[in-house]
């Protein structure tokens, strides 16, 4: 008798224990977060359709342009329910990640586990681009009218161009740029001349390069986390990272390549910065190289340097500060050298802004909803785990996680203020993005296949019934 009954209060204690486990995998503070970034995006797909007119994303108003805007918006594309060849696939990586992401994340070496996060995130974008068929979800997402490749073939001098870039990006001019060239420094549109200029012309290796680029984004954060002294944090962070909806923009927009340039200039930082390296001074060279490139891009990633100072205030070593910005100022000074000023395009560029679709869109509702095509971009894990960012104790440690997630979330509420971001920030905002996605680190492990679930299931709803445009 006395045996059943310790085996019953036994039993009890394990139910208890069990119980005690599973509340410490869930705070309210992290559903809460997840509830309150849901409800931003509901209400951002809805209040289009009230036909207000302060606040519905179009102020030429006509029936036609309301209804369109109003089809997807805060994200740019249309409703269209469709399944495609890539669908089973982009299930079946989905559910793989979930299972076995976690447990992998922890066992793999690091250099199988950097292996694993690239590939999976290549197999995932490529697979969530099939959905929309070879065609229409990759080979011609470059080729349209507004993007870089139709420029491409009118370049036949480069220091030409170089010197008569600023010129041409204002528009009703015989000679503007299209609006994607206009709307960047010149290392955007040369990015793909350059690739032509190698023989690999067209859409499908222009789309190609940005997954193969874009991609490796993933590698180049949980590198930089673990260079900062927190190798735990950015294996806990691979699997959220390879499976990030923000995927489908990288398959393919040329944001993509922005984000992998930028994001392996942070990392090369912050190796240099650690000394993990055998010639730091060579990785901060590196560095500055790969982000003053970055500045040439596009002119908002001027505003990485939040976070390049965020690496340094980490690794707490200015020293990598002077290598980069030799690196830095090198590119920019080729690119004056060959006649293009970055200040004047700059300047130009908001007046050019102005001229097209951006007079249309309120800050009355982009103001908000830019965060809600956020929130489409990273999923619902990133703002459960904002909460355990804001960690005080975390932050006086100078823990790298909450950190960079505070830096890339400060770049982002600048960027929205500048009101040069008024939708398609789930495109605009990559670079910055692929921070914020170190956030789920933060959560339980225990939770992680849920979160994990969540973010798929998200990826997988935006990319079936809608289509974006990048």
């Amino acid at each position: 008798m006395l045996g059943a009954i310790a085996a019953f209060t036994k039993g009890d204690d394990v139910i208890r224990s069990t119980q005690h486990v599973r509340k410490r995998n869930f705070r309210c503070s992290d559903l809460v977060g997840a509830a309150l970034a849901l409800v931003l995006v509901a209400v951002a797909f809805v209040v289009p359709y009230l036909g207000n007119e302060t606040i519905t994303p179009i102020i030429n108003r006509s029936a036609q342009s309301v209804k369109d805007f109003a089809d997807a918006a805060p994200l740019f594309g249309f409703r269209d329910v469709h399944v495609g060849w890539g669908t089973p696939f982009a299930v079946l990586i989905a559910t793989a990640v979930v299972l076995w992401g976690p447990s992998l994340a922890q066992r793999l070496s690091w250099h199988r586990l950097a292996a694993g996060t690239y590939l999976t995130s290549v197999a995932w974008a490529m697979a969530l681009a099939m959905v929309d068929g070879w065609q229409r979800g990759f080979v011609d997402r470059l080729t349209s009218r507004d993007e870089y490749l139709h420029e491409v073939p009118g370049i036949t001098d480069i220091p030409s161009m170089l010197r008569g870039f600023s010129q041409r990006i204002l528009d009703y001019q015989p000679d503007s740029w299209t609006t994607h060239v206009a709307g960047h420094p010149p290392g955007a549109v040369l990015t793909f001349v350059w690739l032509d200029r190698i023989g690999l012309s067209g859409g499908a290796w222009a789309s190609t390069l940005c997954v193969v680029v874009g991609s490796s984004a993933t590698v180049a954060v949980i590198v930089t986390v673990r260079a900062l002294g927190d190798e735990a944090m950015a294996r806990r962070a691979a699997p959220f990272l390879a499976l990030a909806p923000a995927v489908i923009w990288i398959a393919a927009s040329a944001d993509a390549v922005f984000t992998g340039v930028v994001a392996w200039g942070i990392a090369l930082l912050a190796l240099s910065a650690s000394s993990s390296v055998r010639y730091p001074w060579m990785a901060a060279l590196g560095a500055g190289v790969l982000l003053g490139f970055g500045v040439y891009l596009s002119y908002g990633l001027m505003l990485m340097a939040i976070l390049a100072v965020a690496v340094l205030l980490v690794a707490r070593n200015a020293r990598p500060f002077f290598g980069a910005m030799v690196g830095a100022l090198a590119v920019a000074a080729i690119f004056t050298a060959y006649g293009f000023w970055w200040f004047d395009g700059y300047t130009l560029v908001q007046e050019r802004y102005y001229q097209g679709i951006a007079s249309d869109r309120p800050f009355a509702y982009w103001g908000w909803a830019n965060f809600a095509a956020l929130v489409c971009a990273v999923g619902v894990a990133v703002p459960a785990a904002l909460p355990r960012a804001f960690s005080w104790s975390r932050l006086r440690a100078l823990s790298p996680v909450p950190v960079l997630v505070i830096s890339a979330l400060l770049i982002v509420v600048i960027a929205d203020l500048s009101r040069l971001s008024k939708a398609e920030t789930e495109r605009i905002w990559l670079p910055f993005q692929v921070w914020l996605l170190t956030a789920p680190a933060l959560l339980p492990r225990g939770s992680h296949r849920f979160w994990l679930a969540a973010q798929a299931v998200g990826a997988l709803a935006i990319n079936h019934l809608l289509f974006t445009n990048w």
